[in-house]
């Protein structure tokens, strides 16, 4: 029998009733800053679920919605109250179609909502405005203490392992749109036991405490706490993904973190900090662990933690798949090679085909990472190429056996600050086919970086400051309906530079985005340091 969120809490619940599971911060009421943190148990984490099951159940049953139905989620992710919604919505047999604040266009939302057949739609108050005109149903995603759970809590639907279980979406736009990403409960059971060795405690007699690390409407998230919850750890919800080293020592001091999980750019500030702040430095290294996920951490960063105890872990993966691969960690000279989890039928495949296994094992080739169609973890049949497989475009090296280093995609995605992707290809495409007459050349960076930046080569000399605005005049209607990290809608985040002097290849002549991104780095970091 496979298992799911919901009965991997009522184990949990059973076996860890009176353990924290949640620690939510408190806000002064008059300075609206962090005052203390409030305590959330198992049992309390679960009876919340149930009351919110029950509210949702009769709700969407009030208005003829069958369980099965996919309801749309439009909320932020990052709260406690986020996580019953989704949970309560799953409890009553229903399917959460999961969308973060990031998307606010509705027209793309609702868009998706059609392609997933979509029955009703859970909004944040935020866009209670923008939602009037929503095809389906709509209710208001509303506080706890609001929530009437009093009545009884159906039965779950019979489901088969091939049945969805959740509805995500690319965390990147393709042609102004996300894509679906449909997951069933086979590989919902999949990622639970893969969640589980990500989340093994390092102590047993003790509880493990971490960190909230991005939107539950986002996988990466979703995965961690169902690891947590396996182990009966504690999860801290800070004030902000992106909290400061004040607030990361104030919850190893007060809350017990022990185990700190960062999407690599917020980390990389941390470390950026510590090399002036000796106490922060000692607090990271005494951590049982600290995990990155999302991209690379840059080799100076990687190596100042090594060289100062700081126990290291790279978590890669993606939102169709779920976490894949797991750095060595520790301190020896294999601490930050990749390799894959328990469990699951992966492949590395040669990127060139006349390289075979038969022929010259060359350690510099690159290898591209397929999830076998056989693979628990394999995505939706949508999302697999035509051999069945899942092709994830992520290229790497085999060190040793088994052992791999990741060295980039082989498409033309980047990933923000916060891990999400933008596809740079169709902002490029866009400039170029609304400003063709205005621009000789164009590419898009931001690497690690809040949102995108346009460099341009100007067609002819004209006023800078027109020429940008021209663009986003031109661009405007494209950039709306793109998620918030994939837009550029102010002149600040274009760069016009003289004509040929973007760094290029030396065979082709194409712009090379790592080269750009290196060139302009100082620049880049004013841009984004005044940036909103």
């Amino acid at each position: 029998m496979f298992r799911t969120h919901i009965s991997v809490l009522e184990s949990s619940a059973a076996r860890f009733s009176s353990s924290p599971v949640f620690k939510v911060p408190l806000l002064d009421a008059q300075t609206n800053q962090l005052s203390d943190w409030t305590t959330i148990t198992y049992r309390q984490f679960h009876e919340d679920v149930i009351r919110f099951a029950s509210f949702w159940a009769r709700e969407l049953r009030h208005d003829n919605i069958p369980q099965r139905s996919v309801i749309g989620l439009w909320i932020g992710g990052y709260t406690y109250i986020d996580v019953l919604h989704i949970y309560g919505l799953s409890r009553a047999g229903y399917i959460p179609q999961l969308f973060s604040l990031r998307l606010p266009n509705p027209e793309v939302t609702f868009e998706l909502l059609v392609k997933a057949n979509a029955k009703a739609l859970i909004f944040d108050d935020s866009f209670t405005d923008v939602v009037q005109n929503c095809h389906v149903p709509i209710y208001p995603a509303m506080r706890r203490v609001q929530i009437d759970g009093s009545g009884p809590v159906p039965d779950l639907p019979v489901v088969t392992e091939r049945d969805i279980a959740f509805v995500f979406h690319t965390s990147g736009s393709t042609s102004g749109s996300p894509k679906l990403v449909p997951c069933n409960y086979r590989w919902l059971d999949t990622t639970i036991a893969k969640s589980s060795q990500i989340s093994m405690p390092r102590d047993p007699s003790r509880q493990d405490v971490t960190t909230w690390m991005g939107s539950m409407c986002h996988i990466g998230q979703e995965f961690m706490l169902l690891g947590s919850i396996q182990h009966g750890s504690c999860v801290i919800q800070p004030t902000t993904i992106s909290f400061s080293s004040e607030e990361l020592m104030d919850m190893i001091r007060t809350c017990g973190l022990n185990r700190l999980n960062q999407f690599a750019a917020f980390l990389a500030k941390q470390l950026q900090t510590s090399r002036n702040h000796p106490k922060l430095l000692s607090m990271l290294a005494n951590l049982d662990e600290v995990l990155y996920s999302g991209m690379p951490l840059a080799r100076s960063e990687q190596e100042w933690a090594l060289q100062n105890d700081i126990k290291l872990r790279n978590l890669f993966g993606s939102t169709e798949c779920g976490a894949t691969l797991l750095s060595i960690g520790g301190a020896a000279s294999d601490a930050t090679l990749l390799r894959t989890l328990e469990g699951v039928s992966y492949q590395f495949v040669p990127v060139d085909p006349e390289e075979s296994e038969a022929g010259h094992q060359s350690t510099a080739r690159l290898l591209e990472f397929v999830v076998s169609s056989e693979s628990g973890d394999c995505p939706d049949r949508s999302l697999c190429a035509s051999d069945g497989h899942f092709h994830t475009g992520d290229l790497f090296q085999q060190v040793v056996p088994g052992r791999y280093v990741f060295c980039g995609r082989d498409d033309d995605w980047i990933k923000s600050e916060n891990s999400l992707r933008c596809d740079t290809k169709a902002i490029e495409d866009n400039v170029r086919a609304t400003c063709g007459n205005l621009i000789s050349e164009c590419i898009v960076v931001g690497t690690g970086r809040p949102s995108p930046v346009l460099f341009i080569e100007p067609a002819s000399d004209m006023d800078h400051e027109k020429l940008k605005k021209d663009i986003i005049r031109k661009t405007r209607h494209f950039q709306s309906r793109r998620y918030l990290h994939e837009r550029i809608t102010s002149t600040r985040m274009i760069m016009v530079v003289a004509r040929n002097t973007l760094p290029r290849t030396s065979t082709k002549g194409n712009i090379r985005r790592s080269a750009v991104e290196e060139t302009y780095r100082s620049q880049l970091d004013v841009i984004y340091d005044v940036s909103p």
